[in-house]
């Protein structure tokens, strides 16, 4: 399965006209792509599916969603050990 998961975008940058962030995700942080939602910045929170934020959502949002996320035990095959590549590993 492959979800869609919220993260908290910690800090954006581009390189080669692709925009990226490193986004959080309960402790576990991923390089993802970020040109679907050029508005993010550092702060926001993110739904991110194969390795691209595909909406901002509002923290509250985020957190339910993670948590139940969490609380069904989905997300361990959704979050692997981090890589430490050049795109991390993007969830």
């Amino acid at each position: 399965m492959c979800l869609a998961i919220p993260g908290k975008v910690l800090d954006t940058s581009e390189d080669h006209g692709v925009r990226s962030g490193r986004v959080e995700f309960g402790g576990i942080v991923r390089t993802v792509c970020l040109d679907f939602v050029p508005e993010a910045q550092a702060g926001d929170y993110v739904v991110v599916h194969v390795g691209f934020a595909i909406s901002r959502v509002d923290r509250e949002e985020a957190e339910r969603t993670f948590e139940a996320l969490e609380a069904m035990g989905v997300l361990e095959g959704e979050l692997p050990p981090p890589d430490d590549g050049p795109t991390g590993g993007a969830a």
